[in-house]
């Protein structure tokens, strides 16, 4: 431990499982002294994100859905400590239908649905928590290449996604008279549950290993790492940004010939 984040506090959305990218920073920052908190969307989630918790070290869980305005306020009023650093946005959802389907054929009702718990909750829970950020910090959210190229079947996610990049930068202008800096990991394909609700999505795993130029996946160790460069004094200039962690897949353009 190099105690990177010693004596800062970092809130948690989105730790779904021991596989998702959101366990894997919120270990990150405990291995570099971070105090943590993590929240649940729902009860069924309660029990997993608890256990997970405790293994951890967390000093506290709490319930949070981001849809819900008076969730997330009850969320700020629960955090009775004395700052908040960090925050990590690690929360997207879009209809299954909506991913098995052409884009053009998306429905009203999904569209809505996908930008507000994909890119909306992003801008809800930096206007909950940015006031408990006395002393300013970081605030993170996770994206993927499909908010600015075309991937075949994630659709209307990468729709809410490039929305939700833009939604960095303007909470970066927004916040950073408070010292706040705002940015996205733009992650490359990772084996997650996500990954399994698109239709194809595993596919990617090898089009991505044989295409990208470190010629392999990306470790969600990886993005845990660039998460805690933000969290910390090291990032202290970077806001307004998407860091891509995906192996150097974004700048290709074809694949070398044989």
């Amino acid at each position: 431990m190099s105690d990177l984040l010693k004596n800062k506090t970092a809130v948690v959305l989105g730790v779904a499982n021991r596989w998702s990218i959101a366990y894997a920073i919120a270990a990150a920052f405990r291995r570099e002294g971070a105090e943590l908190v993590l929240t649940y969307q729902s009860e069924r989630q309660q029990k997993t994100v608890e256990e997970l918790a405790s293994g951890l070290g967390a000093v506290n869980v709490f319930s949070c859905n981001v849809a819900s305005d008076e969730s997330l306020a009850e969320l700020g009023s629960k955090l009775n400590t004395d700052k908040v650093d960090t925050v990590v946005h690690s929360i997207a959802f879009a209809g299954p239908d909506e991913l098995s389907k052409p884009f053009v054929e998306t429905s009203r009702s999904g569209f809505s649905l996908a930008h507000d718990i994909s890119a909306y909750s992003l801008v809800a829970v930096s206007r909950e928590l940015a006031p408990k950020m006395k002393e300013g910090g970081a605030i993170m959210t996770l994206s993927y290449l499909g908010a600015q190229r075309v991937i075949p079947n994630y659709n209307v996610m990468g729709v809410a996604k490039a929305a939700l990049e833009s939604c960095v930068r303007y909470l970066a202008y927004d916040l950073g008279p408070q010292k706040i800096r705002v940015n996205a990991i733009s992650a490359g394909v990772i084996k997650t549950t996500s990954l399994r609700g698109i239709k194809d999505g595993t596919k990617l795993l090898d089009a991505v290993a044989e295409a990208s130029p470190l010629k392999r996946t990306t470790d969600p160790a990886e993005v845990a790492d660039t998460a805690v460069f933000l969290a910390s004094d090291l990032g202290r200039g970077v806001t307004g940004n998407v860091l891509y962690v995906d192996s150097g897949f974004q700048i290709m353009g074809l694949q070398r010939p044989e």
